[in-house]
């Protein structure tokens, strides 16, 4: 068995391993994590957000789509921390989202707990189960997988 890593990611760091900049950047701090196994992160929900503006004037709700992606910015914060040295040019991208279910809105104020767990990898392919909550409380939850691809040959 891993062992459990409570070392603190903060933000500089986030942003060394993910290529994401505000305003997509949906990953504040990682707060626990066991590499090639499990994340647990942290988005701070506050009503400056961007997408609050439009989704919806009068009723801000954090988009479910966009709690897919803090989801997948978190696994891709396991599997940077699970591989063997830097990724370099490579990019962890996202690649599908199975059974996802949106249980309740998150909205301003709320503290958003993003966990990735179950990760299996082959070659350059990765699976694992997602979920945020609230307070406790589950709102989303999905299966997502991804793949670490050369970025360089992207453009």
């Amino acid at each position: 068995m891993a062992e459990t890593n409570n070392t603190v990611i903060g933000i500089t760091e986030i942003q060394k391993l993910l290529p994401h900049r505000y305003p997509f950047l949906l990953v504040d701090r990682v707060v626990e994590h066991v590499p090639g196994q499990s994340i647990t992160a942290i988005k701070n929900v506050t009503i400056n957000e961007p997408f609050f503006q439009g989704h919806f004037p009068g009723l801000p709700v954090m988009p479910g789509m966009l709690i897919l992606e803090a989801l997948a910015q978190a696994g891709g914060v396991l599997v940077s921390k699970s591989l063997e040295g830097p990724l370099g040019e490579r990019i962890f991208m996202f690649t599908g989202v199975e059974k996802a279910k949106f249980r309740k809105p998150v909205v301003p104020g709320d503290q958003l707990v993003l966990r990735c767990f179950d990760l299996k990898r082959r070659m350059t392919l990765c699976k694992m189960r997602a979920e945020a909550s609230v307070a406790g409380v589950v709102v989303a939850e999905a299966e997502l997988s991804a793949a670490v691809v050369d970025g360089a040959n992207l453009g």
